[in-house]
């Protein structure tokens, strides 16, 4: 699957001024530049070091790369400054914004990212940190954040344009399924009003398993909601690299899937599916090449395992 990513540009190719600002945001110069792989950003993920020592990890794109990525990392930015240490998130050190480049420069979190396929323990310990960061009450620095289901509103209607403009090489399954999968779609939206901080774009690298536990990085979709979404959001990505994977079980004895639904269940890969398949017949966005593929893997991912929540094998 790491093949759907969309390649990145190194730290050298950024422009003089980004580094600069880099370096002023850090007090020292950088000597060392890894470059990360992974996401769906044409623009940098490095970890750095600086001459004095000091580690970070720095995120830069410009509009010349895509229009839109230099407007999330911009978001991200003021998402990642705000949110609280006892989080399992990385430390805001500083942002640069002009002449149509972002930089974010983080705390460099000395993990890696969750192995694909996943494995259970790695499971659990992601599930943990979601667990902790749906427990706590949003803070009053991030009140302001807009509510999940109105984040995905649209996104829980694919199944709709679907319906609408009918791909000729739907699913059969799919077509036999679509109002089903549209009032499903329907009531998910509607079980996700909640009071909790929502990362709402969790996959493996979105996340970094240290020896304390998962970080959560890349916040630029913070808004507040249902405690369980990140959690579910998990699993697809879970079945995305391995559809034989145990995800029931998981379901059953995980805290933080306490008091979910089968409606609820059924109702977020109904909304989840639909955004995924509707999204991958779309024309590529500029500079992300590989997004429509991925959308596609994550769609089938989904409508997957939906399909067997509704007819379970005898």
């Amino acid at each position: 699957m790491n093949t759907l990513w969309t390649p990145r540009i190194s730290w050298a190719q950024l422009p003089e001024h980004v580094r600069n600002a880099v370096e002023v945001i850090l007090g020292s110069p950088v000597v060392e530049a890894h470059g990360q792989q992974g996401g769906f950003s044409p623009g940098t993920a490095d970890r750095v070091r600086a001459a004095d020592g000091r580690g970070a990890f720095v995120k830069a794109v410009g509009t010349s790369l895509n229009a839109v990525a230099p407007r999330l990392h911009r978001a991200e930015a003021k998402i990642s400054a705000l949110l609280p240490g006892r989080l399992p998130v990385p430390k805001y050190l500083g942002s640069y914004d002009k002449q149509g480049w972002v930089a974010l420069v983080l705390e460099d979190i000395p993990g890696s990212h969750p192995k694909t396929p996943w494995t259970r323990v790695e499971l659990e310990r992601v599930l943990n940190s979601l667990h902790v960061l749906g427990s706590h009450p949003v803070p009053s620095t991030l009140t302001h954040l807009p509510a999940l289901h109105t984040e995905v509103a649209a996104e829980f209607t694919g199944w709709d344009r679907i319906d609408i403009d009918l791909p000729s090489n739907l699913d059969p399954w799919i077509a036999d399924h679509l109002p089903r999968l549209q009032g499903s779609a329907r009531t998910g939206l509607s079980c996700l009003e909640g009071q909790s901080l929502v990362h709402s774009d969790i996959r493996s690298d979105n996340l970094l398993l240290t020896e304390e536990g998962a970080y959560i990085v890349d916040w630029p979709w913070a808004c507040i909601g249902a405690p369980w979404f990140d959690a579910l959001s998990v699993l697809i990505n879970v079945r995305l690299h391995d559809a034989g994977f145990d995800v029931a079980s998981v379901l059953g004895t995980h805290p933080v899937f306490v008091g979910l639904s089968a409606e609820n269940i059924d109702g977020f890969l109904a909304g989840m599916s639909g955004y995924f398949i509707d999204g991958a017949r779309q024309p590529a966005p500029s500079g992300l090449p590989t997004l429509r593929s991925f959308q596609q893997a994550q769609g089938e991912a989904t409508i997957g395992w939906l399909r067997e929540r509704w007819e379970p094998t005898a």
